[in-house]
């Protein structure tokens, strides 16, 4: 059994990184597809109602139900959401590792570190 958690907890990386980059390029490909011909906007200055209107895909929600509407733009952000849960899925794995060991040490160190993660995404919203 110790020996399986460590296998996939080394897979971890392995595998979230492949399915975020596989789930972005798909969404990139969707939004090339369906907009790669239209002229390049105006970056030189910055519209802030227009920005503010576009939200579908900066919220959790948003970003879901564009990828169950096909949006490539809400899919490239799922692949971002994927990139980031990867190292925190390893620290979690890793965390009933070091329990299921009795190692008291590292699994303080380990939750305080998943604790800042949390607290820092919580934080951010």
């Amino acid at each position: 059994m110790k020996h399986d958690l460590q296998q996939i907890i080394g897979n971890t990386l392995r595998w979230g990184v492949t399915i975020a980059c596989t789930i972005a390029a798909i969404g990139g490909i969707i939004y090339l597809v369906r907009h790669g011909g239209e002229p390049m906007p105006d970056y030189t200055t910055f519209d802030y109602a227009k920005a503010s209107a576009e939200t579908d895909y900066t919220t959790l929600d948003g970003i879901w139900h564009g990828v169950l509407g096909g949006s490539g733009r809400s899919m490239i952000q799922m692949g971002v959401i994927a990139l980031l849960l990867t190292p925190i899925t390893r620290v979690v794995l890793s965390l009933f590792d070091f329990l299921q060991e009795r190692d008291w040490l590292y699994s303080a160190i380990t939750a305080v570190v998943l604790a800042i993660i949390i607290s820092n995404s919580i934080g951010g919203f």
